[in-house]
């Protein structure tokens, strides 16, 4: 969704914007003066001097990103985090001039923000996904153009080749791009009574579903306990040693607890879980009787 400045904020907008215009460029002799200025004598009036002069830098490369449908102010203001970040790290002894060097970290700085704002759905963060983000439309249109049909499998695949990525992410990042977020609060119709959230289905389960729930556990664990009360002491030990405990004891633990080989204890393991099943069985049989006869 579109965001619109009030009118106050867009008046600020625009005298900032005037302002920045206003401010004189640099030559190259000027701007690496004040770039060793600031980097070797820690002058701040040089580093004003500097990204002052670059504001416009910040402001023309904001406007590029006001389709994604968000404040203006906010983008200059990320813009200028990045301008001051290209100041912090900029090196005059690399001879490059600092216009191009921060162009880079304005960039950046305002493609960081466009991502996490954009959508409440986190769109990507790896070069690749932040590439296909930003280029997908640019392709997509310039395809769409020379075909003149709509961008199919064929122009995907191409898209996916051109930026080095795989098919399903060009379609996941389409499918992303075609919709916006909306709120569930939002009525789904002018003058309507009933919200988005109103037609969700309630995957939780019933009351009805919660209750026969815990009566099953409490019947499965009565079930439990009388086969385990069919069981000798031995093998009730063996059986809450090996199969009740959080960490079950080896065999040969139980075996020199019991004062017998382990290779006996596996026996009598055997033996009770045998014992067990057929105790089970047998009171779910009883219990599919009752039902039949009900």
């Amino acid at each position: 969704m579109a965001h619109i400045d009030d009118p106050e904020t867009q008046r600020a907008n625009l005298s900032f914007i005037k302002a920045s215009m206003k401010v004189p460029m640099l030559s190259r002799e000027d701007e690496f003066d004040l770039a060793r200025r600031w980097r070797e004598q820690d002058d701040t009036a040089a580093l004003h001097g500097l990204v002052g002069a670059y504001t416009r830098l910040v402001v023309s490369t904001a406007t590029r990103f006001r389709n994604y449908g968000l404040p203006m102010g906010d983008l200059v203001q990320e813009g200028n985090v990045g301008l001051m970040q290209a100041a912090a790290r900029f090196e005059p002894a690399r001879d490059v001039r600092f216009s191009t060097y921060a162009a880079w970290w304005i960039r950046s700085a305002m493609q960081d923000y466009v991502l996490r704002n954009w959508s409440i759905v986190r769109t990507g963060t790896t070069a690749a996904q932040k590439s296909l983000f930003f280029n997908l439309r640019r392709l997509r249109a310039r395809i769409e153009d020379q075909s003149g049909r709509p961008l199919g499998d064929a122009g995907r695949r191409k898209i996916a080749d051109e930026l080095q990525v795989d098919i399903l992410d060009v379609e996941a990042m389409e499918q992303r791009l075609a919709g916006n977020d909306q709120s569930l609060n939002a009525p789904i119709s002018e003058g309507g009574d009933n919200d988005w959230q109103d037609f969700l289905a309630d995957v939780r389960p019933s009351p009805e579903e919660v209750v026969i729930g815990l009566r099953d556990a409490q019947t499965r664990s009565k079930w439990l306990a009388e086969a385990l009360s069919e069981l000798s002491p031995r093998e009730r030990t063996i059986i809450a040693g090996r199969r009740l405990c959080d960490e079950g004891a080896t065999l040969e633990e139980l075996g020199r607890a019991l004062g017998v080989s382990k290779e006996r204890v596996r026996q009598l393991e055997h033996r009770a879980l045998q014992k067990l099943r057929q105790s089970i069985s047998r009171h779910v049989e009883q219990a599919r009787d009752l039902l039949i006869e009900a």
